[in-house]
């Protein structure tokens, strides 16, 4: 569930402000909460069958054809949304620990060149024939995202410690047009929807636990998620309110990039970003892979040998890099991509499924719940890459592409 989109948060908050940016938080924690409640309840709702993947779960609600057309361009989309962010997320860290570590007598280096040694190392990993030991790596990236998540809040508050007084924070809006708020505001609503982003891979999580009529997987999975949740909490809400309270609205929009002191402790901290990152990249581009070799083979009649795996996941892995190197701009991809990609797998699809299958009382509880959150997520959805994509325009001008 921690993903790198919790280093945007403290920046996140700045273009929020301190009340709405409060209550969105905790009010995302709630929704993606409930919605995860949904689909953990919908795995086994038909007796003696489960719904082992989204799509799966689609065609049950809205027919064969029109279910895979819903989930399946979505689940793609995010998945490779999610690994543009990481080429950049990656190329980033590395780029920072290169930063830090010499500082006196080293070239400056473009980030593009930090995108790429980043990118090359999936080269390699993409031939993996597979994750039989996905516990392990699993095990690691958690182990990091809860480091990361600590020392980027560990270190705001020594920074507020040490220069107690010297320094006055400004807490107001950035932007100094209403307009540039607005959207600044939109595109941390994008943000914060990154972050919560866990929702596509939760029914191959859930069909891994054996289940039976008298001990059905929802029980164990939801112990599983609650816990989850508590750990997300535990790291989101520091890092989100401690990094904008040291900082105000001058924290950049990855908060290990605006932390300097102590050098050996942000070096380690984007270490973990960047293996972290590594392994996140292949678990989301696996399913790409699956994806895209099935259709060339069964559709194009390809056959089913090395060089084709050769060739598709090269190519994958360098259009990744090509795109990281184009738009290397994290916190407004997380934007858009939050609200273009993640907001309807994560905030309202689940509600539309409950809703077609279930069918509540018109105006009952469950109706209404859903239908509130349908209603935020779809707002989410529409505004959100808006303020991205605004974001990633004028980025764009003071950047020199491929220089």
């Amino acid at each position: 569930m921690v993903g790198a989109g919790v280093l945007s948060l403290p920046s996140a908050m700045a273009s929020l402000g301190w009340g709405p940016g409060v209550v969105i938080l905790v009010l995302s924690w709630i929704i993606t909460l409930y919605t995860l409640w949904l689909m953990v309840e919908m795995h086994e709702m038909v007796p003696g069958k489960r719904f082992d993947r989204y799509h799966e779960l689609g065609q049950h609600a809205f027919g064969d054809k029109l279910g895979l057309w819903i989930v399946v361009p979505q689940q793609l989309i995010c998945e490779v949304s999610v690994d543009i962010v990481y080429m950049v997320t990656g190329g980033k860290s590395l780029q920072k620990i290169h930063e830090l570590v010499c500082h006196k007598n080293c070239k400056n280096m473009k980030t593009t060149y930090f995108i790429v040694i980043f990118g090359s190392v999936h080269f390699v990993l993409s031939h993996l024939p597979n994750f039989n030991s996905i516990s392990g790596i699993s095990l690691a990236a958690a182990i990091m995202s809860l480091s990361y998540s600590t020392i980027a809040w560990g270190a705001s508050v020594d920074k507020r410690i040490h220069e107690h007084g010297h320094r006055h924070v400004e807490y107001g809006y950035k932007a100094t047009t209403l307009a540039g708020t607005v959207f600044n505001f939109l595109n941390a609503l994008g943000d914060v929807a990154f972050a919560y982003a866990g929702h596509n891979v939760v029914l191959e999580i859930q069909a891994t636990i054996p289940s039976t009529p008298e001990k059905p997987s929802k029980g164990p999975m939801w112990r599983g998620v609650l816990a989850a949740y508590i750990v997300v909490a535990l790291c989101y809400f520091p890092v989100a309110l401690i990094g904008f309270w040291v900082f105000g609205n001058t924290v950049h929009d990855n908060i290990l990039v605006t932390l300097n002191k102590p050098t050996w402790l942000i070096v380690t901290a984007n270490m973990f970003v960047v293996i972290h990152v590594i392994g996140s990249y292949q678990l989301y581009a696996m399913p790409v892979f699956d994806m895209i070799e099935t259709v060339m083979i069964k559709k194009l009649r390809f056959k089913p040998n090395w060089g084709l795996r050769f060739v598709v996941r090269n190519v994958y892995v360098a259009f990744t890099i090509f795109m990281g190197i184009t738009f290397p701009f994290f916190g407004s991809l997380l934007g858009f991509f939050g609200g273009f990609a993640f907001a309807q797998t994560t905030y309202f699809l689940p509600c539309i499924i409950w809703l077609a299958l279930y069918k509540p009382r018109k105006f009952s509880l469950s109706w209404i719940t859903n239908w509130i959150c349908i209603i935020l997520g779809f707002l989410l959805m529409i505004l959100s890459p808006i303020g991205g994509l605004r974001s990633i325009i004028l980025d764009a001008k003071n950047y020199g592409f491929y220089t």
